[in-house]
């Protein structure tokens, strides 16, 4: 799997990440400062988290985002979900996810007993890689990626669920660093190393794909038939 340097260097800034990723070469070294950024942000709780991404000025898209996209549900959701970026109904509402997308996602929870509803008996706790929408909803740059990254890894550790569901492209090579397509990474369970803990993973198209490709629906009800596996497997351990 490729790695890109950037990305590399803010999991190993933060000590996370993939084993292969702290067993790989030296990364690049990251911008003047970005250690030191991440390892401030790898120590705070949720209301610092969220309140660091509403004040966040670490790349250009802050100045163009009409709000920032923390995220939503339960914070001690079992489930995590983990989107690209921002579109223009979540940077008008602050919400991930809204739309005919965000509820497409909504039925594919329901059809597996999951909700972002904060008190479901089941809660998905929902979050982006990127925290605020990139222009005319442009694919995310990687120097976006790498300033972001820290927050979504801090989620990922504060939240510390029994899985992850990664939904499209450029949220699976931000969270597996690799640049493999999502047909190639879903169909199986991936392992995410989080301070010394296993994470199953796994990948399925994002619900937006699913607008315009009604086809691949019967492989996401696989993949979601998968993630249901996984957990229990998971909760067993």
């Amino acid at each position: 799997m490729s790695l890109d340097p950037r990305r590399a260097a803010a999991w190993q800034a933060m000590g996370l990440g993939p084993e292969w990723v702290q067993r790989g070469p030296a990364a690049a070294a990251p911008a003047p400062g970005f250690s030191d950024r991440a390892a401030a942000i790898a120590a705070m709780n949720w209301e610092q988290l969220e309140s660091a991404v509403a004040a966040c000025t670490a790349c250009a898209l802050c100045r163009t985002r009409t709000h920032t996209v923390f995220g939503v549900g339960s914070r001690t959701a079992p489930w995590m979900l983990v989107g690209e970026a921002p579109g223009a109904e979540e940077d008008a509402r602050g919400e991930p996810f809204v739309g005919q997308a965000g509820k497409l996602l909504d039925n594919m929870l329901a059809a597996v007993g999951r909700s972002r509803a904060v008190d479901a008996p089941q809660p998905v706790f929902i979050a982006n890689v990127l925290k605020c929408r990139p222009p005319g909803n442009r694919n995310p740059q990687p120097e976006e990626v790498a300033a972001c990254e820290p927050f979504l890894l801090r989620q990922i550790e504060l939240l510390r669920p029994r899985l992850l569901l990664v939904t499209g492209r450029f949220a699976a090579h931000s969270v597996l660093h690799t640049d493999a397509p999502v047909g190639a990474l879903r169909g199986r369970v991936h392992r995410l190393c989080l301070g010394g803990a296993e994470i199953p993973a796994v990948v399925t198209y994002h619900p937006a794909y699913l607008l315009r490709n009604l086809a691949d629906k019967a492989k996401v009800w696989a993949d979601l038939c998968l993630a249901l596996d996984a957990d229990g497997l998971s909760a067993a351990g």
